[in-house]
């Protein structure tokens, strides 16, 4: 590939560049760095190059997939960069070639170390999927989720050397839904992600708002999730429970076994029940619902998955499956 040139404009035409205009170097790569970029593209901003992670194998096939910021980037006509990382001399001297003023970075998934932090005169900024300082760190949505708070949203940042650390341009909030899954806070906020970038840079660059720091108190940090997370313990409570089933959907899905088998819940919901039986037992299967007993109250199945299997509802699930008596975990 040629070195960039310097006056290529967000499609590859030389028009003539408004005021408004910001030439910018796009980074990200999964789907929730998709809606920014589509943002940034209807603003009118000089997308120079959208840099994602390399090709790598996905799936079951484990076949080789593009990010869906270099599908979508190609789509748009945007030249694409994917470097192994951006602490070598060479991706640092390409990167510079495009003489960015700004870099807008959601979720690349690599670290930028200061030489690339200095490269635009604006700097680098981010869109993080919290309200900072609340949930620093690679798991936002989830952990807001499994801590039962009721309110998140995104923060536009200024970037510096520690993890989520910068100044802050700006933040919208968004109440989290009582049966909200992290898929969908996941797609609201990053619809929010791309709406919230438009309206700071734009503020940003008229004057009427400038990066203000943190508070210092307040911070935690959401750890990276883990598979072993996913597994139920039946002593806990039932609202407890309920969260962890709706933080782990999609992935990688609340579990527990059966018959010696993994069952997914992709699905339940708390339910006030006085039982004495101990956790993890079926209370009731049946006429459409099933009821396992927590350590503080009783968890409604909804949507369950055996190995191999379909993501059935309850009722579907009971017609080939009878739990009437059986014990979880």
């Amino acid at each position: 590939m040629s070195a960039p040139s310097a006056s290529r404009a967000r499609t590859g035409s030389t028009r003539p560049r408004s005021e408004q205009e910001v030439r910018i170097v796009f980074a990200g790569t999964p789907e929730f760095a998709v809606p920014a970029l589509d943002a940034l593209h209807a603003a009118g901003h000089q997308l120079l190059a959208a840099y994602t992670q390399p090709d790598r194998p996905a799936g079951r096939g484990r076949r080789v997939a593009a990010s869906a910021v270099k599908c979508r980037a190609v789509e748009l006509g945007v030249p694409v960069e994917q470097p192994q990382n951006l602490r070598e001399q060479p991706a640092l001297e390409r990167l510079a070639r495009y003489r960015p003023e700004l870099i807008v970075v959601v979720a690349y998934g690599l670290i930028l170390p200061q030489l690339v932090l200095d490269i635009p005169v604006l700097g680098c900024i981010n869109i993080h999927a919290s309200i900072l300082p609340r949930w620093r760190g690679a798991a936002p949505i989830q952990r807001a989720i499994l801590s039962g708070d009721c309110e998140t949203g995104v923060t536009i940042m200024k970037m510096d050397a520690g993890l989520d650390t910068g100044p802050m341009l700006l933040a919208r909030h968004t109440p989290i839904g009582d049966r909200e899954t992290a898929g969908e806070l996941h797609d609201r906020l990053a619809t929010l992600g791309g709406e919230a970038v438009v309206a700071a840079i734009e503020a940003w660059r008229s004057g009427r708002i400038a990066p203000v720091p943190q508070p210092l108190e307040g911070a935690t940090y959401a750890a990276k999730i883990r598979k072993e997370e996913a597994l139920i313990d039946w002593s806990r409570g039932a609202d407890e429970i309920d969260r962890q089933v709706r933080a782990f959907n999609p992935w990688p899905v609340a579990e527990t076994r059966w018959l010696g088998r993994q069952l997914r819940v992709w699905m339940a919901r708390p339910v006030d029940a006085g039982q004495s039986v101990p956790p993890g037992q079926v209370i009731e299967a049946g006429r459409g619902s099933a009821l396992v007993a927590t350590g503080r109250g009783a968890l409604s199945l909804e949507r369950l998955q055996l190995p191999g299997g379909r993501v059935l509802p309850i009722s579907e699930f009971l017609k080939a499956h009878d739990l009437a008596a059986a014990r979880l975990g």
